[in-house]
């Protein structure tokens, strides 16, 4: 029987955090040195962690599946993140920044968490100009901020569209300097394969060496997992292919719960898909709709003449578009949250106003800003992204495109929703452990900061959070009572018991012989994933979902073939351990939403709606963290436990973007 503890400190919830630090256990400098940390991913939140906990003295064994930490996806992240500097003096605050994030999640969020997020916000921004992060200015040289989805004012610091970037090489350099100093030690293309537990509590971990195809044993004395989320599940996403899934099921199947499985991101700005041979998409960052309009025709005959190719977007009329979110929502505009743009673009598609061939796009649309700003402002802010976007469509939209009645229009983007961010994800307490003693969970793979949307900007923000100033702090609180623990030997018996699980497993792929390769089988998954538990879900499509999810195990079971050898670098062989592992993920995401009989946030259960189409919540039944614990087989059913929440600062209500 597993205890959901979440460890909330009293108080008051702008000062739990205050508290917590004052009377945290402490390991001083000299015990430092004799304690071994394990940290499992290189992204923002992993190369942040192992950074700062070089610098405090641990010894850190850092793992990246990457040639470098400069290769994580974080990397990928375009618009900018969040802090409540209030630059701008337009009534931003720790508090306001706290709201709007609980209300962007639904209020489906552990509020003590969210308020520490924001607390800890500003810290960050200091941190990256310290280390010479090259945030956009503005004319004085005091930093910029730019508007994001589900807020009123603008406190989104960003480097044109390159944030991540920029942030992760910030993140990059002080890890470099504790690899230099000898307190990181550094193993790039290695990727974990299972947690090791030794008395309950997590010792170490199984890597493979992608480049021997060897399986090798690493002990420490705490485990911190920072290996990102499970969007590619759904074979198209917006995560980079190597994304995946495997260290955090792996850790569910050890013992460590899994939280909200459910709650998927959808982004509304993506590249529409353009054929079936597509393996990813790419994300237009949300940053576009501080000065882009989305919009669709008005008539009908104009979105079949679209999708026909009779016409282009520039043919269409001022007076004949549909500024959808405008209307819809007048208060938040174009700004609303991405499940709420999303399921309107999807709403309006399935009207028929979708607006190229497939009829699954609208647009994204730049002549009012430029018309207003001029082109060069317009490229300041979002060059970058324009010329990306010409590169993959041949389009570009900053181009005119024909001149009406003295009207300047500029060619539109098309966009679409598709799969992005994970708000699901290992189950943690307020230390940020899970419920295993000794491992954590930091950054996207963990549950505990978004609720069931996770605002724009605010990954970013997550995951140096708790790299940067969460997690120095809550470890040190387990650790100070491991302090006379010996470093362990990678002999011990459970080790062995680990490494041949997992090599079992390997073998065991690599006999099937089938004629299935891993990409075709992944793609069946998607299909049902984005079908079944997509942006619309039922229940009757969810138990279909989890059926069909079972036929594709056993075809993977029975069908796969991997060409070449467990023996040295097998591409193939490491993405058929993840799709095994992915298939689990989508029983997860399946069973939890098939349980929740609601609709909230990026979790939208058709059944449960308001008669104008918005996410209806059951706060009496559903206002709870779903932890779903796993049962020795992937066959069988997880179990649900439930961590009540528990809102002492907000006032639960009906999310409104209308005023």
């Amino acid at each position: 029987m597993i205890k959901i503890d979440s460890k909330i400190p009293e108080g008051p919830v702008a000062e739990k955090w205050t508290n917590y630090k004052a009377h945290q256990k402490l390991v001083n400098p000299a015990n430092k040195r004799r304690l071994d940390i394990i940290v499992v991913g290189t992204g923002l939140a992993g190369a942040s962690a192992a950074a700062s906990l070089g610098e405090m003295g641990f010894r850190v064994f850092n793992f990246c599946i990457q040639d470098s930490p400069r290769r994580a996806h974080s990397i990928a992240a375009q618009g900018g993140i969040n802090a409540a500097k209030n630059y701008q003096n337009d009534g931003d605050s720790v508090y306001r920044l706290f709201y709007d994030t609980v209300k962007g999640g639904d209020y489906r969020a552990r509020e003590a968490n969210v308020y520490r997020l924001a607390e800890v916000s500003n810290a960050i921004i200091d941190q990256c100009v310290a280390q010479g992060v090259p945030f956009a200015r503005e004319y004085g040289g005091t930093l910029d901020n730019r508007s994001f989805g589900g807020a009123q004012v603008s406190r989104t610091f960003y480097a044109k569209g390159q944030t991540g970037q920029q942030l992760l090489l910030g993140a990059y350099s002080a890890l470099s300097r504790q690899v230099n100093a000898g307190t990181v030690k550094m193993y790039t293309r290695y990727e974990m394969q299972d947690v090791v537990i030794i008395d309950g509590r997590a010792r170490g971990i199984i890597a493979k060496n992608l480049i021997t195809g060897k399986l090798e044993r690493f002990a420490a004395h705490a485990v911190v997992i920072a290996t990102g989320g499970y969007g590619n599940a759904y074979f198209l996403s917006t995560n980079a292919m190597g994304c995946n899934c495997t260290a955090a099921i792996s850790c569910y199947r050890k013992g460590a719960v899994f939280a909200n499985p459910a709650y998927v991101q959808i982004h509304p700005t993506c590249i529409p898909v353009h054929g079936d041979k597509q393996s990813k998409l790419t994300l237009m960052s949300e940053s576009l709709r501080n000065d882009g309009r989305i919009w669709v025709p008005k008539k009908k005959e104009d979105a079949v003449k679209l999708q026909k190719g009779e016409i282009k977007g520039s043919d269409i009329p001022e007076e004949d578009r549909d500024y959808y979110l405008e209307r819809r929502y007048p208060a938040f505009g174009n700004l609303v949250p991405r499940d709420v743009a999303s399921r309107a673009a999807k709403e309006r598609c399935d009207a028929g106003f979708g607006v190229n061939n497939t009829g699954l796009a609208v647009f994204l649309d730049f002549s009012e800003a430029i018309n207003r700003l001029g082109i060069d402002i317009v490229l300041q802010r979002y060059g970058n992204l324009f010329d990306m976007y010409e590169e993959i469509t041949d389009v570009n939209p900053g181009e005119l495109a024909k001149e009406t009645n003295g009207v300047k229009y500029y060619n539109p983007m098309m966009i679409y929703p598709a799969i992005h961010y994970t708000m699901g994800g290992i189950w943690v307490d307020y230390e940020l452990q899970t419920t295993i003693k000794g491992l954590f969970a930091i950054g996207e793979c963990n549950f505990s900061d978004h609720g069931a949307n996770r605002l724009g900007a605010s990954a970013l923000m997550q995951g140096l959070a708790d790299g940067y100033f969460v997690l120095p702090y809550t470890i040190q609180n387990y650790l100070a009572d491991q302090i006379t623990v010996p470093r362990f030997s990678t002999d011990l018996p459970e080790f062995a018991e680990a490494e041949k699980a997992v090599q079992a497993k390997i073998d065991h792929f690599m006999s099937i012989q089938g004629k299935e390769s891993v990409d075709s089988i992944h793609k069946k998954l998607g299909h049902v994933m984005w079908e079944c538990m997509g942006m619309g879900r039922t229940a009757e499509g969810l138990k279909e979902g989890i059926a069909k999810l079972k036929e594709i195990r056993k075809e993977f079971e029975t069908n796969l073939f991997i060409p070449g050898s467990k023996e040295g670098m097998n591409i193939e062989l490491d993405k058929a351990i993840r799709l095994y592992d992915f298939i689990t993920m989508g029983e997860l995401v399946a069973y939890d939403a098939l349980n929740r009989n609601e609709s909230c946030g990026g979790h939208f259960r058709e059944e449960y709606q308001t008669e104008e189409g918005e996410a209806k919540r059951d706060d009496e039944n559903f206002f709870y963290v779903a932890c779903w614990e796993y049962q020795g087989d992937d066959e069988k059913a997880p179990v649900l436990y439930k961590e009540p929440l528990v809102y002492e600062a907000i006032k639960v209500q009906t999310r409104n973007y209308k005023s």
